[in-house]
């Protein structure tokens, strides 16, 4: 389908409209993951079918060139031909022969020149050609180990994301703060419970607790002292 709509639309607007379906599907490639990885693949697919083609280009170039230069020099070869045809008939004292030949040769002598401007118009072409493509072959090259980071730091992400989200997952954190916040609000609880007693209980009645408490503890020492007298007493000497 992706190369139907390149073929169909181009190159550009095929990755734009492959592009814009993958942020409809909620993929963008902003996301910079896998979606971002895959659209930069297509984009370098892309770029290398486009130098092939320019490789293809050149290659054409270079052979009309070369077809050119070869229509010169043999034009060349002629043009010496013609001329050594007019010195040999006008040597064996043939006339019309060596002007028919001297004829032709002024007329391949005089498309030379435009055939030889061809010629360097053709070779520069190629060379500017040849030159774009290395051009574009060393940023290919550029791409490619871009592209292959690209990929370690995606898969680096993704290990990343993962961490992240182990880690959040089997987080301990809140729990401990639920609990910390639970054992304050328990100790608080305690606190309240406890000056609440302290408030409620009368000090009067403490104190006469205090008091009775006191009176008690006086008389039964008072009588396990007169128990202790009268045993003693009660002994034979």
């Amino acid at each position: 389908m992706k190369k139907a709509i390149y073929l169909i639309m181009g190159e550009r607007v095929g990755r734009t409209i492959v592009g814009t379906w993958n942020w409809l599907w909620g993929m963008p490639v902003e996301s910079g993951g896998k979606v971002a990885v895959a659209v930069a693949e297509e984009s370098l697919q892309s770029m290398q079918l486009a130098v092939q083609k320019l490789a293809q280009a050149v290659a054409a170039q270079e052979g009309a060139y070369k077809t050119a230069k070869s229509k010169y020099q043999a034009k060349v070869k002629e043009l010496q031909t013609y001329e050594q045809q007019a010195m040999v008939a006008q040597r064996g004292g043939n006339e019309e022969a060596a002007r028919m030949a001297m004829s032709r040769a002024i007329q391949t002598e005089q498309i030379l020149p435009r055939l030889e401007e061809m010629v360097k118009q053709a070779e520069a072409s190629v060379k500017a050609s040849k030159d774009k493509l290395n051009r574009e072959r060393m940023k290919l090259e550029a791409y490619k180990a871009d592209m292959q980071n690209m990929k370690d730091m995606s898969e680096v992400n993704e290990a990343l994301a993962m961490i992240a989200k182990v880690n959040n997952e089997f987080d301990i954190g809140s729990a401990k703060s639920d609990f910390e916040k639970a054992k304050g609000a328990v100790e608080r609880r305690n606190l309240r419970t406890e000056a609440l007693a302290e408030l409620s209980e009368n000090p009067v009645e403490k104190l006469q607790a205090e008091i009775e408490n006191m009176t008690l503890d006086d008389e039964v020492a008072r009588r396990l002292q007169r128990l202790e007298d009268s045993s003693r007493k009660q002994l034979p000497e």
